[in-house]
């Protein structure tokens, strides 16, 4: 592991899937802007001269035979020891310029992530609705877990150690940024945000991304997390569901038998009584979940507090100068938003 002049270490974790065209431009381009780092290049099954073209570009190469970013990402965060961490994908669609500013941001301000959202006026960066998708899903996300995050689904971000090695990466695919955000507005980390630049992939390059199948996964993923980080939330909302149902089914049968003392339609009288009793049994549930939860929560917290915060480095330098920032919002995604837009 490479150190840095003042003794902080930096990994770029280039995760990677058939990347020929693009990943020599990207290996090279990291280690220009950080040049004390260490590259490394986790190819997951490319049936392309991904590893060898890794190689030649001068990144450390090794392979993770599940398939799925999730998984990548999972392994990369286990195997490699640094104090910073930067994140990005292999597909040269992302400005390498811009890492020496996350770092020197993560690092200037102890924090524990620093999100790149993306900024673009190429029609062709987006594929057709992932602005939309991106904006449904981001907006989903901060509505229950808190506005801090404005591009929720950037594969580029820096990390801190204790985030990367408190976090449990759970999911497969391309979700793991929706998990990535989650821990870190649950955990109230301290955390920022930075615009930077966004292209269209070289030619010849072809995404991966599934528009339809892979945005029904992040939806699946933030139901899943709703339902553990904040289960009171998640089981009122299908008690109060059930309860409409059950008024809606069960008022008519009520009106009669107050206006003639009969109940004429029993099955529905008595779905009725069910769907209440659902309704309450699922509120009960939450109620048993949400302390359970926050026991569970103390226990992340605790994990996390175990590991030491970053290092104490003021003016951290790349290229020999100090890397300063742009104003940034810690903790406040509204400006990238509007850039977004």
């Amino acid at each position: 592991m490479s150190l840095l002049s003042d003794g902080v270490r930096v990994a770029v974790l280039i995760p990677c899937y058939n990347e020929e065209i693009a990943l020599p431009k990207v290996v090279a381009d990291f280690r220009a802007h950080l040049p004390t780092a260490t590259v490394y290049v986790y190819d997951n099954n490319s049936s392309d001269r991904t590893i060898e073209v890794a190689r030649a570009a001068g990144a450390v190469v090794r392979t993770e035979p599940l398939q799925g970013k999730g998984h990548v990402v999972r392994r990369m965060f286990a195997d490699i020891e640094a104090d910073v961490y930067v994140l990005v994908d292999g597909d040269d669609t992302y400005d390498a310029a811009a890492a020496p500013q996350l770092v020197a941001l993560l690092l200037e301000n102890r924090l524990d992530m620093v999100n790149a959202a993306r900024v673009t006026s190429i029609a062709a960066a987006y594929r057709r609705g992932h602005r939309l998708g991106n904006a449904v899903l981001t907006g989903m996300v901060a509505n229950i877990f808190g506005k801090r995050v404005s591009d929720m689904l950037s594969g580029y971000r820096a990390f801190s150690r204790r985030f990367v090695k408190s976090f449990p990466a759970l999911s497969a695919g391309f979700e793991i940024e929706t998990e990535l955000t989650v821990h870190s507005l649950e955990l109230r980390m301290p955390i920022a945000e930075l615009p930077a630049s966004y292209r269209d992939r070289p030619a010849g390059s072809g995404s991966k991304l599934r528009t339809y199948v892979d945005g029904v996964r992040i939806l699946r993923m933030i139901v899943v997390l709703v339902k553990e980080e904040r289960p009171l939330q998640f089981f009122s909302a299908a008690a109060a569901l059930l309860f409409v149902v059950a008024v809606a089914a069960g008022g008519p049968v009520v009106s009669e038998f107050f206006r003639t003392g009969l109940v004429p339609r029993l099955p529905t009288a008595v779905l009725a009584a069910s769907l209440v009793m659902m309704a309450f049994l699922s509120v009960t549930c939450g109620l048993i979940l949400d302390s359970v939860m926050r026991g569970r929560k103390e226990m992340k917290r605790l994990a996390y507090l175990s590991i030491p915060p970053p290092p104490d480095v003021s003016g951290w330098q790349a290229h020999g100068t100090a890397a300063r920032p742009p104003t940034a919002r810690a903790s406040d995604g509204a400006d990238a938003a509007d850039a977004l837009a």
